[in-house]
């Protein structure tokens, strides 16, 4: 999994439809998503429960590209192998999960896969500052994290903040929560590069008619691509 900048669209499949997930992956990435974004949710870290690492080995076959895992999820070291094992190409967790988060990292790096760390809308972009060696991407959360379809909380000067931090360093910013072509110029602008959309995405279509999928991808990359230096 190599690295560079340019505008990822990764489709959430919390929007997508539970009784054919591998259909839906399929689907979208057909329709033009770069990478299949998978948010786990435990009941106990966010109030809302979704899928495991069974889903995800389920799911795996189906999707070509990158599968980048979100943890909403608490404690995080029990699961790391289950979900390296399921395939995931990217996993993340959340910085407010547990006090050791340099531990989670390493134990995800540990198992040959990329290690992201998540930020909740109230933490601050200085909470990375001692981490940015050992992550491959940071995910800013716009919404509260718990449920799909919430109304976007700009976050622009903390993704500015964490394109200074960054500097040359081969990290992706990711935006979690209410992308869609009004607000995915906006964190673009601010230096974000990889976009997580999922109400927005899944909308108007389904796997056996994908074409309004790519019409939605589309419209949420050119409004990025538009604003992308």
């Amino acid at each position: 999994m190599s690295f560079d900048r340019a505008i990822k669209i990764a489709p959430s499949i919390l929007a997508a439809d539970f009784a054919n997930f591998g259909a839906e992956c399929a689907a979208v990435e057909r329709e033009g998503a770069d990478w299949v974004h998978v948010d786990v949710m435990d009941g106990h870290f966010v109030p809302n429960i979704s899928f495991g690492p069974a889903t995800c080995a389920a799911i795996r076959p189906y999707i070509k590209g990158v599968m980048d895992v979100h943890l909403m999820i608490n404690p995080v070291g029990p699961y790391i192998d289950a979900f390296a094992q399921a395939g995931a190409d990217v996993l993340t967790a959340h910085l407010e999960a547990g006090p050791h988060i340099h531990r989670t990292l390493q134990a995800i790096r540990g198992n040959g896969i990329k290690a992201g760390v998540a930020l909740n809308p109230g933490t601050p972009a200085a909470a990375v500052s001692e981490l940015l060696d050992m992550v491959d991407l940071i995910c800013v959360m716009t919404v509260n994290p718990g449920f799909g379809g919430q109304k976007f909380i700009d976050m622009s000067a903390k993704i500015k903040a964490l394109r200074s931090l960054i500097g040359d360093r081969p990290i992706h910013i990711e935006i979690d929560g209410g992308i869609d072509p009004t607000t995915a110029p906006l964190v673009v602008s601010a230096g974000a590069n990889v976009l997580v959309a999922g109400s927005s995405v899944f909308r108007h279509g389904s796997a056996n008619n994908s074409s309004p999928y790519g019409e939605n991808i589309r419209a949420i990359r050119s409004a990025a691509e538009g604003v992308w230096a």
